[in-house]
């Protein structure tokens, strides 16, 4: 089991505190860099929350199976 694998299982269910932990750590970064590598920085915070399982916004919500 890879690393990112064994991070997911932890996070599960707790996406969205993970997503502003990404969020405040990136900010923390644009303040110390001075906003200078906001835009990779950005990307980093993009990337993470994907890799996290952020819940695609595109997609519709799944239905919960009919019994």
């Amino acid at each position: 089991m890879s690393m990112m694998d064994k991070l997911k299982q932890m996070l599960k269910g707790h996406e969205d505190q993970a997503g502003r932990g990404v969020d405040k750590a990136g900010d923390y970064v644009d303040d110390r860099t001075q906003g200078k590598y906001s835009r990779h920085v950005d990307t980093a915070q993009d990337r993470l929350k994907d890799q996290m399982g952020r819940p695609d916004q595109t997609r519709p919500p799944e239905e919960p199976p009919q019994r």
